[in-house]
């Protein structure tokens, strides 16, 4: 059953329309207003959208171009369903991208025939994208083919720092390659505290979930750094992996390998000193900023803090000791490593 997203703010259109989609056998969430149906929108990703113009809190157009300027959002089909029938205003939403712009009153033939076309519409683009990426699949024969696949099919994502590539709970929908950057995937603990999971450099894969379920994303990802990353939809994915075996088994590795990380990092938590998470974590940042020993490390004190386990002011409070003691030398968020074998072996 294909999922519809209504955004009307009258009441009674809004709840006529729901019904009259829902007997024709549509799943439909419904919206009061532009700003909520952007959220739903980005939330649950529906098959299509019908959208009225003029609205409170944020009108069709402004709700377009933010679902426009969204990677997950931008191929979703998307209707007006409006009383402004002036040339301009049809214009205007179909320069915006609309697929369709149907004025009131309306009848419920043309809504639904207009609804069903768009969708035909995007199974037929799919199929068509699926059999492109099927011929392409036995020239991957290694992780770096899969990556060069990346690079070559994938949606190219500008992420500013501090800016949330998904959060925990939204659909998995994508994986991303980082061709530029740092990402870090964290998690909050029942009281609150921020706890990172992973962190990801330039060349690294992350935001896989289940291929077999749909399994949401299982934690929040943050540029670090401004990054560029490339993203492919996790449904392609899935097509290279059963028709590429090696590939299959490189990408079990890796998967491997970053479990292994993670048990590495959850027993430093546990059982390390505070020295010396501290010192493996500044080692860690820049190993995956790939700076040399005497180069500066530009990070905030709350990352350093969540990826070691510990509160930031017991953070500061160690790295002033480690100042103190020669081995680092710190100037605002610049920190710089002066005695790194000293640094390892801290316990």
């Amino acid at each position: 059953m294909k999922r519809l997203l209504l955004i009307e703010d009258d009441t009674v259109l809004r709840e006529n329309t729901a019904e009259l989609l829902e007997l024709s056998d549509f799943q439909v969430m419904t919206a009061p207003n532009g700003k909520i149906g952007m959220h739903l929108a980005k939330e649950h990703l529906p098959d299509l959208i019908v959208c009225d113009i003029m609205m409170p809190e944020m009108d069709g157009y402004a709700v377009l171009e933010a679902l426009s300027n969204d990677a997950n959002t931008k191929h979703i089909p998307f209707i007006y369903l409006s009383a402004k029938t002036e040339r301009h205003d049809v214009r205007r939403g179909m320069n915006l991208g609309a697929d369709d712009y149907i004025t009131k009153p309306f009848s419920e033939e043309e809504l639904i025939s207009a609804i069903e076309s768009r969708l035909s519409k995007v199974a037929i683009i799919r199929e068509s994208q699926k059999d492109t990426v099927d011929e392409n699949h036995t020239e991957l024969r290694t992780l770096n083919d899969l990556k060069n696949f990346f690079d070559d099919n994938g949606e190219t994502l500008i992420v500013a720092e501090g800016e949330n590539i998904y959060e925990e709970g939204h659909h998995a929908n994508t994986i991303y390659l980082i061709n530029k950057g740092l990402v870090k995937c964290h998690k909050l603990d029942e009281q609150g505290k921020e706890l990172t999971t992973a962190l990801h450099k330039e060349d690294d894969l992350f935001g896989y979930t289940s291929f077999t379920e749909n399994t949401p994303y299982q934690e929040t990802a943050t540029a670090i750094q401004k990054s560029e990353l490339v993203g492919v939809s996790k449904h392609i994915l899935k097509g290279i992996l059963n028709t590429n075996h090696q590939v299959t088994l490189e990408l079990i590795d890796l998967l491997t390998e970053d479990l292994k990380g993670t048990k590495d990092q959850l027993l430093q938590m546990a059982y390390s000193s505070v020295h010396k998470k501290t010192a493996t974590t500044i080692l860690k940042f820049a190993e995956k900023l790939n700076k040399k020993p005497d180069e500066a490390i530009r990070i905030s004190r709350n990352d350093l803090a969540s990826v070691a386990g510990i509160a930031t002011e017991t953070l500061i409070r160690t790295m002033s000791s480690f100042k103190k003691e020669g081995i680092l030398e710190i100037e605002g968020r610049n920190i710089r490593i002066l005695d790194i074998e000293k640094l390892k072996t801290i316990s």
